[in-house]
C-alpha cells in the first residue's frame, strides 16, 4: 500500500469511529447549579489558578472564582471583535504606569467608537480594588471595553450599553537578560487605523507569532509597505546603532507603546553618564536595522527583551549588548523604585494621591 492509500485508509477508519461515537452520543442539558459544578470541577482540576480575580460591569462586581469568570456569548467583542483592551503590570503591591495605560485605553475606545461607562478615575478605582482583592503580588491586569452584549448582528445598535471587563493574571515574571531569535514577518501588518488603537482584532498578530514559532524563533518583526521597521506582534522594537544611538520607529503607523515611551524618557540618564550618545524616534530602513549593534523588544510584559539573532544572522556580535542591559536596568529600577506618579499602590484597595 502506498503512502496516499495508507493515509486514506486511516482517515476512513477515523471517520467511521467518529460516526459510531456520534451515533451513540447524548448531549446533557444542565441546570444552572449543575453547570456551575461542572465549570468549577474543570477549573479545580488545573494545577494552578492563574486568574485570581475578575471584574465585570455586566455583573457589577468582582469575582474570585475562576469558574465564574465568563462573558455573555452575544457580547459584540466576542462575536464581532468590537472591543479594545489594555494592560498594566502588578509588582510588589504596585501597579506600574496605570494612568498612562488608562489614557491609551480611553483613546483606543474613542477610536473604536465605544463610549466608556466610567471616567478615568472610576476605572482606576475599580482596577485598584480588583488588584487588592486578588492578593496577587506579581502579574498583570488586563482589561477590556466592549460594545457590549445585545444580539448577534453586525451593528452595535442593539447593545444597551458598553461593558468593562478586567482580570488579574498571575505571572512570576522577572527581568529578561537572555537573548532571543526573531524573524521578519511575512504576515501582512494591520493598516494604521487598526494598528494605532489597541483593539481585540489580533488575528494578524497571532499569525505573525505562529509564523515565528514555526521557524524556531521567539517572535517576528513587521516591516511596513515603505520598507521601514514597524513593530513586533505585541511589542515595540528598538535598536542601538554602531554609534551608540538608541533609535525606535515612529509611532505614526503602529501602537504607541507605554513602556517604549517610558524607555525614551529614561534613556537620557545614560547620555548623562556618557554611555549612550543620543535617543530618537524616526523611520528606520530594514537594511539599517539589520546593521545595528544591538536590538531589543520593548513591552510592558517583558519589559525589555534582548534580541541576538534576526533571520538566522547575528545582531551585532550575536551577544546581549551592554547598552541593552543598561536600558533594561533603567526600566526595571523604575518598575521597582520609581516615583509615585508611575507606581500606584493597590494593596489597601483605595486610590492613592500622587506625592509628585
Amino acid at each position: 500500500m502506498d503512502g496516499s492509500s495508507s493515509h486514506s485508509a486511516h482517515r476512513n477508519l477515523a471517520q467511521a469511529k467518529d460516526a459510531g461515537v456520534a451515533g451513540d452520543m447524548r448531549v446533557p442539558v444542565y441546570s444552572a447549579s449543575q453547570l456551575v459544578e461542572k465549570l468549577q470541577s474543570k477549573r479545580n482540576a488545573a494545577a494552578e489558578q492563574p486568574y485570581p480575580a475578575m471584574y465585570s460591569s455586566y455583573s457589577g462586581g468582582i469575582v474570585l472564582d475562576p469558574a465564574m469568570m465568563v462573558l455573555p456569548m452575544d457580547d459584540h467583542m466576542v462575536h464581532r471583535g468590537h472591543g479594545v483592551f489594555d494592560t498594566a503590570v502588578l509588582l510588589d503591591g504596585y501597579l506600574y504606569e496605570l494612568d498612562t495605560h488608562l489614557d491609551r485605553f480611553l483613546r483606543s475606545a474613542s477610536q473604536a467608537k465605544i463610549s466608556s461607562p466610567f471616567s478615568h478615575e472610576t476605572l482606576k478605582a475599580i482596577l485598584i480594588q480588583m488588584a487588592a482583592a486578588s492578593k496577587c503580588r506579581k502579574g498583570s491586569l488586563r482589561y477590556w471595553l466592549s460594545a457590549g452584549p445585545g444580539d448577534f448582528n453586525l451593528s452595535p445598535t442593539g447593545c444597551p450599553e458598553p461593558v468593562f471587563y478586567a482580570v488579574v493574571i498571575a505571572d512570576n515574571f522577572s527581568q529578561r537578560k537572555q537573548g532571543v531569535k526573531v524573524v521578519t514577518a511575512t504576515t501582512p501588518m494591520k493598516p494604521s487605523l487598526f494598528a494605532t488603537m489597541k483593539n481585540v482584532n489580533y488575528l494578524p498578530n497571532v499569525f505573525a507569532i505562529m509564523e515565528a514559532e514555526e521557524k524556531g524563533a521567539f517572535a517576528s518583526v513587521w516591516v511596513d509597505e515603505n520598507g521601514h521597521i514597524a513593530e513586533g506582534p505585541n511589542v515595540n522594537v528598538a535598536f542601538i546603532s554602531k554609534k551608540r544611538e538608541l533609535v525606535l520607529p515612529t509611532f505614526s503607523k503602529i501602537l504607541t507603546g507605554c513602556t517604549a515611551k517610558r524607555l525614551l524618557a529614561l534613556a537620557p540618564k545614560l547620555i548623562e553618564r556618557r554611555i549612550l550618545m543620543s535617543v530618537e524616534t524616526r523611520n528606520i530602513t530594514l537594511e539599517e536595522a539589520k546593521n545595528s549593534a544591538e536590538m531589543m523588544y520593548v513591552g510592558s510584559g517583558l519589559p525589555l527583551l534582548p534580541i541576538i539573532e534576526w533571520d538566522g544572522k547575528p545582531v551585532g556580535n550575536g551577544k546581549v549588548g551592554e547598552l541593552t542591559l543598561a536600558l533594561s536596568d533603567l526600566i526595571w529600577d523604575d518598575m521597582t523604585t520609581g516615583p509615585d506618579r508611575i507606581r500606584v499602590p493597590y494593596e489597601d484597595g483605595a486610590p492613592q494621591h500622587s506625592r509628585l
